[in-house]
């Protein structure tokens, strides 16, 4: 009870902070919290009739299966035409979950639109930036701004809720599959809602030229109709692409907005489960700065390679919630062709570790036809289980012991790292790093991975948050790597957060430009020399090599920054530079301190770093873990999950019982190529 009660009282503080959030997460009393793991599989049943679906159902059920997630990309399995709704073959779907105990997760299948819309409606069509009409080739394909798209699209949703919102199977709503990986369209249309976009964000012609440098090289904008979109790929100015990014970015958001709606019209009791894509490269979207609008817990489809990208794509989806994570599309069955066994599973436990909740196969049929045509499911093309289905219900068996023994676990990191959209846009190729001005930065997302990966490692729980989103005194420690656009409102949440006691941590290549991606014309790092004691105006290209503590490393990134000290302490040099310049400051501000590293954040350099810190913070590392082997405690229990594919010896200490395999393990833990396991003192 107490678990429950500290759930509902986060969400009724998230609450308090968004009104949209209090009718979308406080009405639900009996939503899946603490104590309830959820395996399953996505199904589309758009292909199968009734007598398979009867079957696959029956499968489902004997596998252990407690939820299914339909209908995404099935818009006109629903709308075959314009106004024609038919819910026959779904009704008796739901109808077979209800019957089987199945849970549903109804996605509203905004993405793609069916092709009538595209021939009646062709606003809808994207236009590419050569301004050729493109035919609707792929799911991704559709220009989600026009009106009519946004009119049709909330019809859909309000139809389809309205029908399923008492059905007993129902257990929450989801929002366009993968929104976010959609491309960026440059029709006349388009153009005109980007300047009233402009209007709205500048006010006047005045205040764009002078936010897009326009003085520079003749592009001064007269009137509101000489501005063209900029270009997504290719020339073209740095502030200009921002924009752009921005422009779409918002678009995104109003539609999700659009169906939150409406689900909070007809479904108010049920939350949401979208499976989001924001930090798609093809266009993206600032959820780390909405989500509060549009969900109530993080979700995501999720193919990891490798832990390190897998950890952060987790920790990105999660940001500042504190509701655990629901993986809505999941790797069913790993590389190769037709897949590695072991491999689904041992991700299904990795993601408990990050705070999930939910792994949910990609996807239960293999495919016949289609874009994902030879895309293995559970079910091999002749309808026969495969050894996935096997291995899935195994995970199933797992996460009924794990559920009641503490899990989905209870994730409050105290270390955070910064993110924001806006960021990531300003680090573009098309942005400020092209030509000779390569040099200064090197893309946010491998500083971001040099950041995290060695806190994984050291098996100690992340945040990636907007900073200027989010409650900072939730943090001991938050990392900075690479912010090279730390917009107003950030630099002032930084400030406050150390003035206030916190620990920061800047790399190089951050605060280098405002708002709207200009250079700052004052010292550096912009609007917080004062709060690292220093500036730092001058950039040097080779590897340094530096001392942190009593361990020598390099750095393998040939950019360093020469930094200014005025009041921060040097704590590190760089050995091999003339005159030993600073290479790690310390600066005392207000009641904290904020660190500068003059290269950009790699494991490395930030390894050391981070664990000369751990002590003062009061942080403490999870299980100490073979490289490959990620382990967390919960409530006395360790989970220990190996990603290596070949066998672990884990160190443990007395004697322990492994839950999931039955042995008993004294002083060491061995765990097979991609096992897993859960260890309890042995009494």
């Amino acid at each position: 009870m107490k678990l429950k009660r500290s759930l509902i009282a986060c969400t009724l503080a998230l609450a308090a902070l968004n009104p949209a959030l209090a009718q979308s997460a406080e009405g639900h009393p009996d939503w899946p919290g603490p104590g309830q793991l959820f395996a399953g599989t996505c199904y589309q049943p758009v292909d199968r009739t009734l007598e398979q679906v009867k079957r696959d159902v029956a499968l489902m059920k004997q596998s252990g299966f407690k939820v299914v997630r339909v209908g995404d990309l099935s818009w006109d399995y629903f709308e075959p035409t314009e106004g024609k709704f038919e819910f026959t073959h779904f009704d008796a779907v739901m109808n077979e979950m209800q019957a089987a105990g199945i849970k549903v997760i109804l996605d509203i299948p905004g993405i793609p639109a069916p092709m009538w819309l595209h021939h009646k409606y062709p606003g809808v069509d994207i236009v590419n930036q050569a301004g050729t009409r493109l035919a609707p080739a792929e799911r991704y394909m559709d220009n989600i701004g026009d009106p009519d798209y946004r009119r049709l699209a909330r019809r859909m949703a309000d139809t389809l809720t309205k029908r399923y919102a008492k059905h007993p199977a129902l257990l929450a709503v989801g929002y366009d599959n993968e929104i976010g990986n959609g491309y960026i369209s440059y029709s006349e249309g388009d153009r005109k809602r980007f300047v009233e976009w402009l209007k709205k964000r500048y006010g006047s012609i005045d205040a764009l030229n002078k936010a897009w440098a326009t003085q520079r090289w003749s592009r001064r904008i007269g009137t509101w109709d000489e501005v063209r979109l900029p270009y997504a790929d290719g020339p073209g100015p740095a502030e200009r692409y921002l924009d752009l990014r921005r422009f779409w970015s918002d678009i995104t958001i109003a539609t999700l907005d659009d169906l939150e709606a409406v689900r909070r019209k007809n479904t108010p009791d049920k939350p949401t489960l979208s499976n989001y894509w924001s930090w798609s490269g093809r266009k993206g979207f600032d959820f780390h700065g909405s989500y509060r609008q549009h969900t109530t817990y993080g979700a995501m489809g999720f193919y990891a390679g490798d832990p390190i990208n897998g950890g952060w794509e987790a920790a990105l989806i999660k940001a500042g919630m504190t509701t655990p994570t629901w993986f809505n599309e999941f790797t069913a069955g790993g590389p190769g062709h037709y897949g590695s066994k072991g491999w689904s599973r041992m991700w299904s436990h990795f993601v408990l570790l990050m705070g999930g909740q939910a792994a949910l196969a990609w996807t239960f049929n293999s495919h016949l036809g289609g874009e994902e045509q030879v895309l293995m499911g559970l079910l091999d093309h002749d309808d026969r289980p495969s050894w996935k289905l096997a291995e899935w219900a195994r995970i199933a068996s797992d996460y009924a012991k794990l559920e009641k023994l503490g899990f989905p676990r209870k994730v409050e990191p105290k270390v955070a790292i910064a993110y924001s959209f806006d960021n990531v846009a300003a680090h573009s190729a098309n942005g400020p790093a092209n030509s000779s001005r390569d040099y200064l930065k090197t893309h946010y997302q491998k500083q971001a991975l040099g950041a995290f990966e060695p806190l994984l490692k050291d098996n100690i729980d992340v945040a990636v948050i907007k900073l200027s989103y989010e409650d900072l005194s939730r943090y001991r420690l938050i990392v900075l790597p690479g912010m090279y656009l730390l917009d107003k409102a950030s630099t002032e949440a930084v400030r406050k957060f150390v003035a206030d006691g916190g620990t920061v941590i800047m790399t190089a290549q951050s605060a280098k430009v405002n708002d709207n991606n200009l250079w700052h014309a004052t010292p550096l790092p912009g609007g917080l020399t004062d709060v690292f004691g220093l500036r730092t105006n001058e950039f040097g290209q080779a590897a340094g090599t530096l001392k942190i503590g009593d361990e020598e490393v390099k750095s393998t990134i040939e950019h360093y920054e020469v930094l200014e000290p005025s009041t921060a302490e040097v704590l590190s040099r760089f050995s091999n530079f003339d005159g030993t310049p600073p290479a790690i400051t310390v600066n005392r501000f207000g009641k904290g301190r904020a660190i500068y590293l003059a290269t950009p954040a790699q494991p490395q350099l930030m390894k050391p770093l981070l664990r000369s810190l751990y002590a003062s913070l009061g942080l403490e590392p999870g299980p100490k873990t073979p490289d490959g082997v990620f382990a967390r405690v919960v409530e006395g229990r360790t989970l220990y999950v190996n990603t290596n594919w070949s066998p672990v010896e884990v160190p443990i200490s007395g004697a322990m019982k492994g839950v999931l395999g039955g042995q008993r393990w004294e002083g060491s833990l061995k765990l097979e190529a991609l096992g897993v396991e859960l260890l309890e003192p042995q009494n």
